[in-house]
């Protein structure tokens, strides 16, 4: 099934092209898969080059290091996101708290001396000079948090990128069709709704632009998904679904909103990280506001990689906004939280465009 895998990540997904350098990262974990996308790429021509880590390797650098090494940017980092032509990202952790221990402060450092690498990266995977995709390979952290053997969510994640179809690319052109008339009904309007009994938000998405997420930056994907206008979102929602950002987990936030602005916020459990994470500039503002429509997906595994393409949710995203959506807020933070709306329903424009948690136009 990897080699499946590899060659829908290396010609769907990154399109690697004859003299291409992709830059792969991951752990060792996932070398099973990383065999099998060094053949790929070879074949399609590309040039792979293996940025693997060790267990533990983040939280001890972190721990051990001064201000000065904290402030030191990695010179090969910047040179392949500066350069190379594809980034593909295997999500294999060895644990899923490694940093939570770790000073916060110092993990803060480290992304003020990256801001100049990570607005390079955004500009470019925006524009798709840069190629990126983000993946899962299947190991013992992620199944245990997603509550399932290792066997179980194995299936789950093949299942999920339709591995287990005849031609997976061809199933997600079709997909990525299909989903584009969806994309194009709301590219043409103005205000939209989203309303059920856990949100009732509305926001203007007027200038901005509507993404198809059809595989070719996330794998799996299914969402569409835009950058709301700064000021305009009101309402209140609940997100129903946990949510984990930075080794914290989060439940049952509810927060309201005027003119684009989280005025207050509450929680049943991490209450005291959210008022944290709300003190951090552009936090309390959207950077996305989306829809999933993998219909593959149906439990939340705490991966936002799959849970906020759950079929039948919405989620919003604080802090930094897309700039391909063309979003302009700024944050050190893009947080995903996510909510049921099989249920409800939106409304562009007025005309009601989804319910019972599909779209119908």
């Amino acid at each position: 099934m990897y080699n499946k895998y590899a060659s829908l990540l290396t010609n769907y997904c990154l399109e690697v092209q004859k003299g291409d350098r992709v830059m792969i990262k991951s752990t060792y974990l996932a070398e099973p898969l990383l065999i099998e996308l060094v053949k790929e790429i070879s074949k399609a021509g590309g040039h792979p080059f293996l940025d693997i880590e060790i267990q533990n390797l983040e939280a001890t650098l972190l721990n051990n290091s001064s201000n000065d090494q904290l402030n030191f940017v990695n010179p090969f980092s910047k040179y392949w996101t500066e350069n190379f032509e594809c980034f593909l990202y295997v999500r294999a952790p060895y644990q899923l708290r490694e940093t939570i221990t770790v000073d916060p402060a110092k993990r803060q450092i480290v992304k003020e001396a990256s801001k100049e690498i990570h607005r390079t990266y955004s500009e470019r995977t925006g524009n798709r000079t840069l190629r990126r995709s983000l993946c899962q390979f299947p190991c013992e952290a992620s199944a245990k948090e997603a509550g399932m053997t290792l066997e179980d969510y194995q299936k789950f994640v093949f299942d999920a990128c339709n591995l287990y179809d005849e031609d997976p690319i061809n199933t997600w052109k079709t997909f990525g069709k299909n989903q584009q008339s969806v994309v194009d009904f709301l590219n043409g309007k103005d205000i939209i709704q989203y309303k059920g009994k856990n949100i009732d938000i509305t926001f203007s998405a007027k200038g901005r632009i509507w993404i198809n997420s059809d595989g070719k930056t996330n794998m799996p994907s299914g969402e569409v998904y835009t950058a709301p206008v700064d000021d305009s979102m009101n309402g209140w929602v609940h997100f129903t679904m946990p949510s984990i950002y930075m080794g914290e987990e989060v439940e049952n936030v509810r927060l309201e909103i005027k003119n684009g602005y989280i005025e207050n916020w509450t929680a049943t459990k991490g209450k005291d990280f959210l008022d944290k994470i709300f003190a951090i500039p552009g936090a309390r503002r959207f950077g996305e506001a989306a829809v999933g429509t993998n219909y593959k997906i149906q439990q939340a595994t705490n991966n936002i990689l799959f849970d906020e393409k759950i079929g039948g949710t919405v989620h919003l995203a604080i802090g930094e906004a897309y700039k391909q959506c063309n979003g302009i807020n700024e944050s050190a933070i893009h947080w995903d939280m996510i909510t049921d709306l099989t249920d409800g329903a939106i409304y562009a424009d007025g005309i009601l465009c989804y319910e019972n948690g599909r779209f119908i136009v």
